[in-house]
């Protein structure tokens, strides 16, 4: 019998199995090599991404675990939901009423009256005719485009949409089409491009994560409207943020109800705990239940997860004071950074790009301002394209104005110590 170029007697299984290890640890030592080097070349492009491990809950002062305490400005908990006293209180009561997790996925026995509720809720506060839940929204965007196109149907993508966006237009089998990010024209002439196809769906984020931009969601909707083309927005960043109540891009542009695909999360302003879900037409809905594999094969979101989105829908509802902070805390922050001379990208939300291009020269800036206690992250390839690295600030309604002026006398420092600005 031969086994990996040798020539064995069969002795039983122990001898073979002895073979076997051999041949397999040599394998993996020669794939080790490689992942070591490939390693290697992420560190010395200045491209490797720290993990810093915090030791108290979510919030605009968090605890490292060296003991230092810092001013968190890179965490997406816009209104400042992450360790909010009634969420806490209503995700307590669900584990005394409906247990810690599901076990199951909602079509066999994982759908309880709050998963129920919450998706009524994120309906009427969307404007939108049903909705479904998710594990995440990378889930949600993933499970999309699968169950509602095929090859005879074509997906209009913005160039700068989410990895979630770019892997569920993978998954499907539709043509596809790219845009340049937030341009009209280049829309337009790709929605010409794709008239012979039977269905179009154009695809865009309502705010673009990396920059800050919001999508001309109304501009689309014309444009979806004159070409016949469906229209899906992904208002993860924007949802709580954009538009005078917080319920984001569609609302920014007085277009409720036209959109006939939103996908979100509650990963974010929303709490910032996990979960995601896709809301709009009642059949699209239907359908996703019946066909999105995410949806069908994951377990349901926990119930004291649920039990706190529903209370945070009903804050949200009942007051605007949190959106109405979070919207000063952006203007008064990202005015004294222009004032200062930094290159911010162009911005109507909660997200403040500070753009330094170069990649150790983030890594840098962002390691300094931790010793002056603000806490970011710089973004660099393959966040972000190579050459376009930069410091992420994220806003927050925990903030309070001592907090901006903390982050904004540490970046004037080190823009000055850097040379990146005057």
């Amino acid at each position: 019998m031969l086994l990996s170029g040798k020539k064995i007697n069969h002795k039983g299984h122990k001898g073979i199995t002895k073979v076997y290890n051999i041949k397999y640890k040599n394998m993996y030592k020669n794939y080790q090599k490689h992942l070591t080097k490939v390693i290697d070349e992420i560190k010395e492009a200045g491209l490797y991404k720290n993990e810093r491990i915090i030791v108290s809950p979510q919030g605009a002062e968090i605890e490292l675990s060296t003991g230092q305490k810092v001013l968190n400005f890179c965490a997406n908990n816009y209104l400042g939901l992450s360790n909010d006293p009634a969420l806490i209180e209503a995700a307590k009561a669900s584990l005394d009423n409906h247990g810690y997790g599901m076990s199951s996925v909602r079509f066999i026995c994982g759908t309880t009256d709050l998963h129920k509720e919450l998706e009524k809720k994120i309906a009427e506060f969307f404007g939108t005719e049903d909705t479904i839940l998710y594990a995440a929204c990378f889930d949600a965007n993933g499970g999309v485009f699968e169950p509602l196109l095929t090859e005879e149907d074509a997906i209009i993508s913005d160039s700068l949409n989410h990895a979630s966006i770019i892997d569920g237009v993978r998954l499907c089998k539709a043509q596809r089409y790219r845009y340049e990010n937030a341009d009209m024209a280049d829309l337009e002439k790709q929605l010409q491009l794709a008239q012979n196809n039977r269905f179009r769906l154009i695809v865009t984020d309502g705010v673009f994560s990396m920059d800050g931009n919001v999508a001309p969601l109304n501009k689309i909707v014309e444009l979806a409207g004159k070409y016949n083309a469906l229209v899906m927005v992904d208002e993860s960043h924007s949802a709580g943020v954009v538009g005078k109540t917080g319920r984001g891009v569609t609302e920014l542009y007085n277009i409720t109800g036209k959109v006939e695909i939103i996908t979100g999360t509650l990963g974010k302003a929303f709490g910032g705990a996990i979960g995601g879900f896709t809301t709009g037409k009642k059949e699209i809905i239907e359908i996703l239940r019946q066909r999105s594999r995410p949806y069908l094969f994951s377990n349901s979101i926990p119930p004291m997860v649920a039990a706190a989105g529903i209370k945070m829908i009903e804050m949200m509802t009942e007051t605007n004071v949190l959106q109405d902070k979070l919207h000063d805390n952006a203007q008064y922050f990202i005015g004294c950074m222009k004032k200062l001379g930094f290159d911010i990208k162009p911005t109507r939300s909660a997200i403040c790009a500070v753009m330094l291009y170069d990649a150790r020269l983030s890594q840098d800036f962002a390691a300094r301002l931790l010793k002056e206690g603000i806490y970011v992250i710089g973004f660099y390839f393959p966040v972000v394209p190579k050459g376009q690295a930069r410091i992420r600030v994220q806003l927050s309604a925990a903030h309070e104005k001592e907090h901006l002026d903390k982050a904004v006398k540490a970046f004037s420092k080190i823009g000055k110590e850097l040379g990146v600005i005057k």
